[in-house]
C-alpha cells in the first residue's frame, strides 16, 4: 500500500510537470489564450447589445410587429391572395376575446397587463377606445379599429411602367408650355414690321433698379418690383414680367435687338399663363438668334468681378440642339507657314469655338494640312468620333501642339475630308444626317471646283463653311465662292473678338431646312448645370447647383417673303430640375437598396443615385465630364452592356446581375443581387429603369389602421417625414405651397382639400407605421425621465426609421450637448431619408443577421467625426430573407462611453486568484476593436480611431486576408478625378529664350489692341487659357481601381502567427456576439514595421497607348434622333456670307509692324 501511495505521488508529480510543460509550450506557441479573448468578447458583446436594445426599443417594436402579424399555434388564421401587384400574402384579423370585460385577444393569447416600458399596440388601442366610448356595451367598448396586414411581392414590370407614365405626363406638360411659347412668338413676329429707327425702353436684366449718381434710374433700368420666392431658389423675382439679357459684347440698343425685344414682349402673357396652369414650372425663356435672352420670371443679373456676364444663349446646348439637326463635321486647319503667330492663335480659338457648338448627337474630326495631311489625333485616321465632352477636350489638348510651316495644299485636304464623310456615313455609325466641312485658313489660291464636282455636286449634301483668318481680303472671293457653291457660309475673322459671333453664323445656315420644313422638333438635353446663369443670378447653394434637363423648340419666321430663306428667330425653352423627376419615384416600393434611374438616347445618365456630378475642394465644383457619364460607368458589373444597350434601344424588359454597391462615401461595400426592370418614356429620348435587390427588397408590407388613429399618432412632435419624398404634391396649386407634408396629409385624408394630389397608398402605410411605432414614444420618454437610467449620459439620441420615410427621434441629452450635432439633419446627407436612398444606418442594418446590431463611427463630409458611435438594427416581420424589413432603430452614443465599456470588459478573467494571464493594459499586447469592414473603433492610441486596420497593422491584416477572415473586393470608379501636372517642357523651353519672351508679350499686346473690350479679353476659350495655366496642378477625369474589405461571416474566431524577420508574432481575432464587430489582440514582442501597410487608396488605371486609341475609336450603341433635316430643295443658298468689319485705323497702322516682329 505504501508502495502504491508512493507510486501515485510520483505519477502526480510527473503529470504536474508534464501538464505545466504542456501549458508553457501552448502559451509560447499561441502567445494569447483564445479562451480569455473569447471571455472579453462575450462580456463586451452582451453589455453593448443590452444597452443598444434597451435604449433603441428594438425588442419592444419587434414583439409588437410579431403580435400583429404572426399567427399563434393552434389558431385558425385567414389567408388572402392579392390580385393586383401582389402574387400572394396573408391577412390576419384581430378578434375580440370571449372574456370581454378586461382582456384583449392577440391571436389566441389573452393579455391584460401592459409592458413595463410602454404599452402594446393593443393596450393603446383599448385605452383610446375606452376613453371615447364610455358606457357602450361590452362588444363595442373593446372593439379595435379594423387593421389588416399582408406581405406582397413587388411586380417590377408594373412598377416601372407606372413610373414611366408619370414621367411622360410631367414631360408632356413642360413640352406643351414650350409649344405655347413657340406659337405666341411666331405670331408676334409675323405681325411685326422691322423698324431700324425704333426706340423702345425695355427692362435690361443687368440694369434694372440701378440708379446714377443723382439717384435717377439708369437707361433701360427702370424700377422693377422683385420679391423673394422659395420656388425659385429663394431668389427675388417678378412673377408678372420677364427681363432681357444682352451679351456684354453686344450693343443694348442695336436696331436688330430693339426690334426683337419689342415683338417678343408678347411672350410675357404666355409666360404668366403657363406658370398659372403649371406652378411646377421654373425658368421659361426665349433665346434670340440676334443674341438677346428673354427670361421669366424677371430676375436681377449680376456681372462678375470683371464687370462681364459670360452668358450667350446661342452657345447653350439647348439652343444648338433645337436649332440644327445632328451633323458630321470635318474641320480643316491650315498650318502652312503663312499661318504663323497671331493667325494660328486665332485659328486655334476658331476651332475650339466650333467644337463648343457640337453636341452628343454630332461626330467630328480635325485635320491640319500644309504640304501633307496631319490628323490632329493620329490614332483617329480616317474616321469620326462622337462630340462628347471627353473627346472634345482631348482634341483641344492637341490643338496646342500645332505649328505652322511649309505650303498649304488645300485640294488634298478637301479630298480627304469628303472621303471621310462619305465612308463614315455609309457605316451608319455617325449622325446619318447633315454633313459639313469647316475650313479655317488665311487664303485659297484657287476655287477647287474639280474637287467639289467630283465629291459634292450636284446634290451638294456637304456644306462648306470657310473662315478666312486675318485682315487680308485677297483670297476672300475664292473662299466665298466655295461657300455659295456648296450651301455654306463665308466669314472673315480678324481678331479673337470676332471668333464667337462669326462661328455661330453657321448654325443658322444649317437650320434652314428645318425652318423651311416648319418642323418644330422637341429636343431634350442631357443633365447639366448652367454655371454662368447661376453665377449671374448670384445663386448661393451650399449643396452646389442642381442638375436639370431642358425642353426646347425652335422658333421660325412664318412670313411668306422669307420662307425660302429659312430664317431662324431663336429657341424657346423651359428647365426641369431633376429633383422634380425624382419626386415621382415611389421610393417606398423600391425597398432599402432599390433605386430608379433614367438615361438618354446616348446612354448618358439623366438621374442615378451613383452619379457624382460635383466634387469638393473648398467648395462644390462641377466635374469636367459630369454631363456625359455613361450608364456603363456606374453599373460597371454589366461588362457586356446588356442593360445599357437595351435601354438605349428603348426596349421594355428585365435583367439581373450580382452587384457591389458602395456606401459611406465608398469606404464600405454591400454585395447583393439586383433585378432590373426598364422601359422607355414616350415623347422623350429617355428610358427609365428600376433596380430591386433580391430577398427582402422584393417584398412589401402593407398594413391598415383607422384614419383618425393614424393622423393622431402622425402629428406627434417626435414624428417627421422624409423631406424629399412626395406624399402630397403641394407644388401644383399655389394655395398649397405653404403646407408641410403632414399638414397636407391631414387635409387630404379628412376631405377638406379635394384638389390636393396625394399618394393614398403611401399615406395609408405611413399612418400604419405611425400607429405601430407610437408605443416607442412613451417607452423612450420613460427612459429619459428615469434619473437612474443613463446617468452618465453616454447614450445621446435614439432614432427610428420606417420603410415609408417616417422617422422618430428622442434626445436623452439637450441638443447643445450632442457630440455630433449634424446627425439626422439636412447636413448629414447619408444619415437621413433622401430622394434616392435610405439612411446609411438603415441600409447597413438591413444586411446584418436579424436581431444583431451594426456599429460604426460615422464618416462626415468635413473632418472625420470620431466622437460618437452609431448602433442600429433592422426590424423584420419574420426571421427570413424573403420577409420585408419594415423599420430600423438605433442609438447614438458617445465614443468615450462605448470605449469605456470595452476596456471594462477586457479586464475580466477566469483566474481564481484574480491575476489574469494577459491584459489589454499590458504593453506586451495591443487590443483593437474593428468592424466588419476593418475600421478601428477602439484602440489605445486615440489617433488611430476611425482608421483602416490595415494601415495600422499591415502584417496582421495581410495574414487575415490570407486566412480568409477578411476578403478584398476590387472596385472601380469611372467618375474619378486625379491630380495631374499641367506643365509643358516645350513652354518652359520657349520662355527661356529672351527673344521668345518679347514675342509673347507683343502677341499679348496685339490681342489686347484687337479685342477692344474686356469681354473678349475675358471670354477666351479653354485652349487659350491652357497656355497661361501651365505649371499648375489640376484635377482631370480618370479611372481608378480601389479595394474594399469585408469580413467572412462564417469565421467567428481565428488565431495566427506572423513571421517578422525570424520573430514570431501571434494574434487572436474573435467576433463580438450579436454585432458586426471583432476584437483583435496582437502581441507586441516583434517589430513588424517593415511589413507594408494595407491601404484603401485608389490607384489610377493607366491605359497603354494602343488601348487609349481603341477607347477613342470605340463607339457605344446609341439611338439616333428620329428627326433629321439635312437639306431642302427650296433653300436659298445665295445668302452665303460676308467679310467682317475693318479694325480701327490706329490698330490697322500698328498691326503690320507688330506682326512682322512676332513672325520673325
Amino acid at each position: 500500500m505504501t508502495f502504491l501511495r508512493g507510486t501515485c505521488s510520483i505519477l502526480r508529480l510527473l503529470l504536474g510537470i508534464l501538464v505545466g510543460f504542456s501549458v508553457e509550450v501552448t502559451a509560447s506557441q499561441q502567445g494569447i489564450p483564445l479562451s480569455v479573448v473569447k471571455l472579453w468578447a462575450s462580456a463586451f458583446g452582451g453589455e453593448i447589445k443590452s444597452i443598444s436594445a434597451k435604449y433603441s426599443g428594438s425588442q419592444l417594436l419587434q414583439k409588437e410587429l410579431w403580435a400583429i402579424t404572426a399567427p399563434r399555434p393552434g389558431i385558425n388564421t385567414s389567408t388572402e391572395t392579392t390580385s393586383s401587384s401582389a402574387k400572394g400574402g396573408s391577412r390576419i384579423n384581430s378578434r375580440l376575446s370571449p372574456a370581454c370585460p378586461g382582456a384583449w385577444e392577440e391571436g389566441g393569447t389573452t393579455r391584460v397587463n401592459p409592458r413595463r416600458y410602454g404599452e402594446s399596440i393593443q393596450t393603446a388601442f383599448r385605452k383610446r377606445l375606452q376613453a371615447q366610448n364610455q358606457g357602450l356595451p361590452c362588444p363595442e367598448k373593446y372593439k379595435p379599429p379594423g387593421k389588416t396586414v399582408r406581405v406582397e411581392e413587388i411586380d417590377g414590370v408594373k412598377l416601372v411602367k407606372n413610373l414611366a407614365v408619370k414621367m411622360e405626363e410631367m414631360f408632356r406638360k413642360k413640352a406643351e408650355a414650350t409649344r405655347r411659347l413657340v406659337e405666341a412668338a411666331e405670331d408676334a413676329h409675323h405681325q411685326h414690321e422691322d423698324n431700324p429707327d425704333l426706340q423702345y425702353e425695355y427692362f435690361n436684366a443687368v440694369l434694372i433698379n440701378e440708379v446714377d449718381n443723382e439717384g435717377n434710374n439708369v437707361e433701360l433700368g427702370g424700377e422693377f418690383l422683385l420679391e423673394p420666392n422659395d420656388h425659385f431658389n429663394n431668389l427675388s423675382v417678378n412673377l408678372s414680367l420677364s427681363v432681357v439679357q444682352v451679351p456684354t459684347n453686344m450693343y443694348n440698343k442695336d436696331p436688330d435687338i430693339v426690334n426683337g425685344v419689342y415683338w417678343s414682349e408678347a411672350l410675357n402673357k404666355v409666360f404668366v399663363d403657363n406658370f398659372n396652369k403649371d406652378p411646377t414650372l421654373i425658368w421659361q425663356y426665349f433665346g434670340s438668334a440676334k443674341g438677346f435672352f428673354r427670361q421669366y420670371p424677371g430676375v436681377k443679373w449680376h456681372p462678375d468681378e470683371h464687370g462681364v456676364i459670360g452668358f450667350d444663349c446661342r452657345n447653350r446646348k439647348w439652343y444648338i440642339q433645337a436649332a440644327t439637326s445632328p451633323k458630321d463635321v470635318v474641320i480643316l486647319v491650315d498650318v502652312s507657314g503663312s499661318m504663323k503667330g497671331l493667325r494660328l492663335t486665332i485659328a486655334r480659338q476658331t476651332v475650339s469655338s466650333i467644337l463648343d457648338t457640337l453636341g452628343d448627337d454630332d461626330f467630328f474630326n480635325i485635320i491640319a494640312y500644309n504640304h501633307d495631311i496631319h490628323y490632329v489625333e493620329p490614332c483617329l485616321n480616317g474616321t469620326l468620333v462622337r462630340a462628347d465632352r471627353t473627346n472634345k477636350d482631348h482634341f483641344r489638348e492637341h490643338l496646342d501642339k500645332l505649328f505652322a510651316k511649309g505650303i498649304g495644299l488645300l485640294g488634298q485636304a478637301l479630298t480627304e475630308a469628303f472621303t471621310i464623310l462619305n465612308d463614315f456615313n455609309q457605316t451608319g455609325h455617325g449622325s446619318v444626317c447633315s454633313q459639313a466641312i469647316m475650313l479655317v485658313t488665311d487664303g485659297a489660291t484657287e476655287m477647287y471646283d474639280d474637287v467639289f464636282e467630283k465629291y459634292n455636286w450636284p446634290e451638294r449634301k456637304v456644306r462648306i463653311f470657310p473662315y478666312l483668318i486675318g485682315r487680308e481680303s485677297a483670297f476672300a472671293d475664292n473662299l466665298k465662292w466655295m461657300a455659295c457653291a456648296n450651301k455654306g457660309y463665308f466669314s472673315q475673322i480678324s481678331t479673337l473678338a470676332d471668333v464667337q459671333e462669326n462661328v455661330m453664323r453657321y448654325l443658322h445656315v444649317m437650320s434652314r431646312p428645318k425652318v423651311i420644313d416648319h418642323e418644330h422638333d422637341t429636343v431634350w438635353t442631357e443633365a447639366y448645370v448652367d454655371s454662368a446663369l447661376s453665377q449671374a443670378h448670384k445663386l448661393n447653394d451650399k449643396a452646389g447647383p442642381s442638375l436639370m434637363t431642358t425642353v426646347a423648340m425652335p422658333v421660325f419666321s412664318t412670313k411668306n417673303e422669307t420662307k425660302n430663306q429659312g430664317i431662324l428667330l431663336g429657341v424657346v425653352g423651359t428647365d426641369i430640375p431633376l429633383q422634380e423627376l425624382m419626386k415621382l419615384i415611389p421610393k417606398h416600393m423600391l425597398g432599402i437598396h432599390g433605386y430608379a434611374f433614367a438615361i438618354t438616347n446616348n446612354g448618358y445618365i439623366l438621374t442615378h443615385p451613383d452619379l457624382r456630378p460635383l466634387y469638393q475642394e473648398g467648395q462644390k465644383r462641377r466635374k469636367p465630364n459630369y454631363s456625359s457619364v455613361d450608364l456603363s460607368e456606374v453599373e460597371w458589373e454589366d461588362k457586356d452592356d446588356i442593360l445599357r444597350n437595351a435601354m438605349v434601344k428603348r426596349r421594355t424588359g428585365t435583367f439581373s446581375m450580382e452587384v457591389k454597391k458602395t456606401v459611406d462615401r465608398g469606404r464600405r461595400v454591400l454585395k447583393m443581387h439586383n433585378d432590373y426592370y426598364y422601359t422607355d418614356i414616350k415623347g422623350t429620348p429617355f428610358s427609365v429603369g428600376i433596380a430591386l435587390s433580391r430577398g427582402h427588397g422584393k417584398y412589401f408590407f402593407r398594413g391598415n389602421v383607422s384614419v383618425e388613429t393614424g393622423l393622431r399618432d402622425l402629428e406627434q412632435p417626435d414624428v417627421a417625414l422624409a423631406d424629399e419624398w412626395t406624399y402630397c404634391n403641394t407644388e401644383e396649386q399655389h394655395e398649397h405651397r405653404h403646407l408641410t407634408q403632414i399638414q397636407a396629409i391631414k387635409l387630404f385624408m379628412t376631405g377638406r382639400r379635394p384638389k390636393l394630389k396625394c399618394d393614398r397608398e403611401l399615406i395609408k402605410e405611413v399612418l400604419f407605421d405611425a400607429v405601430v411605432t407610437a408605443p416607442l414614444e412613451a417607452y423612450w420618454t420613460g427612459l429619459a425621465l428615469n434619473k437612474s437610467e443613463n446617468s452618465d449620459k453616454g447614450v445621446e439620441i435614439t432614432f427610428l426609421g420606417t420603410r415609408t420615410g417616417l422617422s422618430r427621434t428622442n434626445l436623452f441629452v439637450s441638443a447643445d450637448q450632442l457630440s455630433n450635432q449634424d446627425f439626422l439633419t439636412a447636413e448629414d446627407k447619408e444619415g437621413v431619408f433622401n430622394a434616392d436612398h435610405f439612411p446609411l444606418w438603415y441600409k447597413r442594418a438591413a444586411e446584418q443577421v436579424p436581431g444583431t446590431f451594426v456599429y460604426s463611427i460615422p464618416f462626415s463630409t468635413a473632418l472625420e467625426n470620431k466622437s460618437v458611435v452609431l448602433a442600429s438594427t433592422a426590424i423584420q416581420l419574420l426571421d427570413d430573407r424573403k420577409s420585408p424589413i419594415v423599420a430600423a432603430v438605433g442609438i447614438q452614443m458617445k465614443l468615450e462611453y462605448f470605449q469605456r465599456k470595452f476596456w471594462t470588459a477586457c479586464r475580466q478573467c477566469t483566474a481564481l486568484d484574480g491575476k489574469c494571464s494577459i491584459s489589454c493594459d499590458s504593453e506586451d499586447i495591443n487590443c483593437y476593436l474593428i468592424d466588419n469592414n476593418g475600421f478601428i473603433l477602439v484602440t489605445e492610441e486615440q489617433s488611430q480611431t476611425g482608421l483602416f486596420f490595415g494601415e495600422v497593422e499591415g502584417a496582421v491584416m495581410n495574414k487575415l486576408l490570407q486566412m480568409g477572415s477578411f476578403k478584398r473586393i476590387t472596385l472601380y470608379d469611372y467618375q474619378a478625378l486625379c491630380r495631374e501636372y499641367a506643365g509643358s517642357s516645350d513652354c518652359a523651353r520657349t520662355l527661356s529664350d529672351p527673344f521668345s519672351v518679347v514675342k509673347w508679350l507683343l502677341a499679348e499686346l496685339i490681342i489686347f489692341l484687337l479685342e477692344f473690350n474686356l469681354y473678349s479679353w475675358w471670354n477666351v476659350d479653354l485652349s487659350v487659357k491652357a497656355q497661361r495655366s501651365r505649371g499648375k496642378t489640376m484635377m482631370a477625369p480618370c479611372d481608378t481601381e480601389y479595394p474594399a474589405f469585408v469580413s467572412e461571416r462564417t469565421i467567428k474566431e481565428t488565431t495566427g502567427n506572423i513571421d517578422c524577420d525570424g520573430c514570431v508574432r501571434s494574434f487572436v481575432i474573435q467576433q463580438i456576439p450579436s454585432s458586426n464587430l471583432f476584437m483583435v489582440v496582437v502581441d507586441n514582442k516583434c517589430d513588424c514595421s517593415s511589413a507594408p501597410p494595407v491601404t484603401m487608396d485608389p490607384i489610377e488605371i493607366m491605359y497603354i497607348e494602343s488601348l487609349k486609341c481603341d477607347r477613342l475609336k470605340f463607339q457605344k450603341d446609341r439611338k439616333k434622333p428620329e428627326s433629321c433635316h439635312p437639306f431642302h430643295p427650296e433653300e436659298n443658298a445665295m445668302e452665303c456670307g460676308s467679310a467682317s468689319r475693318l479694325c480701327s485705323p490706329f490698330t490697322a497702322v500698328l498691326l503690320p509692324l507688330i506682326a512682322a516682329s512676332v513672325s520673325r
